[in-house]
């Protein structure tokens, strides 16, 4: 940790220019903006907790999934990668005893150390994620002390590039470093966010937002083993192909979809189970075919299409990424918009059930298609049914794009991104 005033100096000075430009995929003269955000954080923690003599600092970006929806959590294929808008926080100790956590704009969220017991009553809240990540570290030989953690944020909440995977990794991220003397991997922080989720929070995630916020940069993973899951980077300047990654942001709130994000796996488990596995990824698709009429019979229609998405997005994450290593962006668009059809056709994550008034993602695509008149790509982004689409627009028509979109969505919601070259990081 290193003195607040120290840092506020440096910050100030330029000292963190090169680092900041690199983490914001900006030039150093630009950086200057992103080292008040982190001032700014500094200032907030003493706010809330009164002074510290010393403070460290940590950022964890959003994520972007370019290949395979819903394929991680049926332990498929993914291609992903971390983009350069993040959560930020400043730490310092406290001799309470307590992780207390304050989220600029939301309520001052305390947990004790000396009970890291999941609670039915912190399902789906914060608290619930703080706990869950704490006890995982103490399982893995952390000495907890008492920590103040001020956070802010521009990863929209709810918008598809996953701020809930984002404020997992900056919590590992921030106990890896203080609390472990053998630090652990970016893949192994990733494991503890999703655990924590899955166990504490109550969501049953796969890991892929998790492992993009964590890892950073363009990577494909394969859940086959998902204790162990293989992690390669694929080189690829977006930029330099023409193409801008916009992530539109639809107005759709997500809040009470939970139980549609959760029928996803449950409806493909459903389907592993008549064909003898867990999961598709241990079902040959041939056993697929094979066993139709009876999982149709135990599962339902949907179902059974929901399994046809999964294998087919699972094949084309690998034809994507030989697509990039090749520097072939035509069919890489290409299996960029087949996985949008699949995803609205097959796996139905575009329109909640029972929504006619409010369609949101469906309108944006749909929107996003027509401006782009053929040209690039368009598909849902990540869980679906609301929050985010995700377009790939060739730079000459990208001012006219962000124009026509946003008159449609609103003003402010077609952001256009960079990838991020580190995932969880220590300034």
């Amino acid at each position: 940790m290193k003195d607040v005033r120290i840092w506020k100096q440096e910050l100030a000075g330029g000292v963190y220019a090169g680092r900041l430009a690199s983490l914001y995929c900006c030039t150093p003269q630009e950086a200057a903006a992103h080292a008040a955000r982190y001032a700014a954080a500094l200032d907030g923690l003493e706010a809330k907790f009164g002074p510290h003599s010393g403070a460290a600092l940590f950022s964890a970006p959003g994520r972007t999934e370019i290949g395979g929806n819903h394929t991680d959590h049926q332990h498929g294929c993914v291609l992903a990668g971390s983009v350069n808008i993040d959560m930020i926080a400043a730490a310092g100790p406290n001799d309470a005893g307590q992780l207390r956590v304050q989220s600029e704009g939301y309520p001052l969220c305390t947990i004790s150390l000396d009970d890291l017991a999941p609670r039915k009553s912190e399902e789906n809240t914060s608290a619930a994620i703080l706990r869950g990540t704490c006890a995982a570290f103490v399982q893995r030989g952390a000495q907890l002390s008492g920590l103040d953690v001020y956070i802010t944020s521009n990863v929209p909440k709810g918008s598809g590039v996953s701020s809930s995977a984002a404020f997992e990794v900056l919590v590992g991220t921030i106990l890896n470093e203080l609390f472990m003397e053998e630090k652990l991997s970016p893949i192994a922080i990733a494991q503890i966010g999703q655990w924590a989720e899955n166990v504490y929070f109550g969501k049953p995630c796969g890991l892929m937002d998790q492992m993009a916020s964590s890892v950073g940069n363009i990577i494909t993973i394969d859940f086959a083993d998902s204790s162990n899951p293989v992690v390669e980077p694929v080189e690829v300047d977006f930029s330099k192909a023409g193409l801008a990654l916009c992530i539109l942001d639809s107005g759709a709130d997500h809040a009470d979809l939970t139980d549609e994000y959760a029928a996803i796996p449950a409806d493909c488990r459903a389907v592993a189970k008549v064909c003898g596995g867990e999961v598709l990824r241990q079902v040959p698709f041939e056993t697929f075919l094979a066993n139709i009429p009876a999982c149709r019979k135990a599962c339902g229609d949907r179902a059974v299409l929901r399994a046809f998405h999964i294998y087919a997005d699972n094949q084309r994450v690998a034809r994507q990424v030989a697509a990039l290593r090749a520097g072939d962006f035509d069919t890489f668009l290409a299996l960029v918009n087949e996985s949008g059809r699949s995803s609205w056709e097959y796996l139905q994550n575009v329109i909640p059930a029972g929504y006619t008034k409010h369609q949101e993602v469906a309108v944006t695509i749909a929107a996003a298609k027509h401006l782009l008149a053929g040209q690039g790509a368009v598909r849902v982004h990540g869980g679906g049914f609301a929050g985010t689409v995700q377009a790939f627009v060739p730079l000459e028509q990208l001012e006219s794009f962000k124009a026509g979109i946003e008159a449609i969505i609103g003003a402010g919601r077609c952001h256009v991104l960079s990838i991020r070259p580190e995932g969880g990081a220590v300034l």
